[in-house]
């Protein structure tokens, strides 16, 4: 595996923002960094780009990052970083890289400022007519419930990931619950909260890989039916989490504590056991999203079944930064099942960023 894809060896600059260097002050939410990425990742990162053939080399996303980039002169970044402050704090690295004029993997600085506000993503999804849950986004304690909107409803934090601020408590039943939980929301991570009718079902996810032939406009084409609507796409096979494996008291949600605390013990079935139709309108949409958000290289899309609808798929959000831990992360379990080693994903990854700028 000495140049995957026809690449020739590169100076590849892996940027990520690690736990153990996040800030931390007094009274801090014990999940603040939940997001982060651990050594491990960062490790089997740096070790599957060199098994590609890559010179590889960690820079920490903060404040260094600008003299680091300078003095190494990479060919180019692959870049998984969360960013610790502000809205936009996942485009803030990208902003950087294209100020410099260097080229990076996965998507732009709009996309991911975009995709890490929910409310927003979702009125853009609403706009395009894809199907996600009714919601409305709360600012402070005292507005009033949307009427178009009934209980059960799930609330969780306008922008945060991870599942932070995802627990059985989201699920709230009537208005008493409801505000409990958005004081909860409020008090803890300083934002708005995002409400949206519960979809009792089951939890689905599918990952992608490429790019959509260009040229693209981040809208759908008049005929959805058309190959070019995901040409240009790898799709792998969705995941489904297995809930039945869990604690009850998570209420089956795919909460923060399932993803964090309990992120060695991931329970799934993958390939999800669904009929090819289902896996197909599945694609459709993963790709519809993918396009009308302007994603590049690689996203994870999340759905619910909607129970009551059929199984008819909602989506929930889309992640154009997935997790990339080779033990667990969602989009590297379906790229297994897949037929792909880790090393074939990440140095995929890269290929398909570096097609974009013209790198050979």
């Amino acid at each position: 595996m000495d140049e995957p894809f026809g690449l020739r060896p590169l100076q590849v600059a892996v940027l990520a923002n690690l736990k153990k260097n996040a800030p931390t002050w007094p009274g801090m939410s014990p999940d603040q960094w939940d997001d982060l990425d651990s050594e491990t990742t960062v490790a089997a990162l740096l070790a599957a780009l060199e098994r590609g053939g890559h010179r590889a080399t960690f820079l920490e996303g903060d404040r260094t990052l600008f003299g680091n980039l300078e003095k190494l002169r990479p060919d180019i970044c692959f870049n998984i970083c969360e960013g610790h402050f502000g809205d936009a704090r996942e485009a803030q690295v990208p902003a950087l890289l294209e100020m410099l004029r260097i080229p990076y993997t996965g998507s732009k600085v709009l996309t991911l400022s975009l995709a890490l506000d929910k409310p927003m993503t979702k009125r853009v999804l609403s706009y395009h007519g894809l199907p996600t849950p009714e919601f409305q986004v709360f600012e402070r304690g005292g507005e009033p419930l949307d009427a178009r909107l009934a209980f059960p409803l799930f609330v969780k934090p306008s922008r945060e990931g991870t599942g932070m601020g995802v627990s059985a408590q989201s699920i709230v039943h009537d208005e008493a619950e409801l505000r409990a939980q958005l004081r909860a929301i409020f008090a803890r991570y300083d934002q708005p909260a995002l409400v949206e009718r519960f979809i009792e079902g089951r939890e689905v996810t599918v990952g992608v890989v490429g790019n959509l032939m260009p040229p693209v406009a981040r809208r759908m084409p008049e005929d959805e039916g058309a190959p070019r609507v995901s040409k240009g796409l790898h799709f792998f096979p969705p995941l489904e989490v297995d809930m039945a494996r869990y604690p009850a008291e998570e209420g089956g949600i795919y909460s923060n504590r399932l993803k964090v605390e309990l992120a060695h013990e991931f329970h799934y079935h993958c390939p999800a056991p669904l009929r090819q139709g289902q896996v197909e309108r599945l694609q459709r949409l993963t790709a519809a999203v993918f396009r009308v958000t302007g994603c590049l290289d690689v996203a994870r899309v999340d759905y619910r079944l909607d129970a009551a609808n059929g199984d008819e798929p909602l989506i929930l959000e889309i992640n154009p930064l997935p997790g990339l831990n080779p033990g667990y992360s969602d989009l590297c379990v379906e790229a297994a099942a897949d037929g792909w080693s880790y090393e074939a994903l990440i140095n995929r990854i890269l290929t398909e960023a570096c097609q974009r700028y013209g790198l050979g």
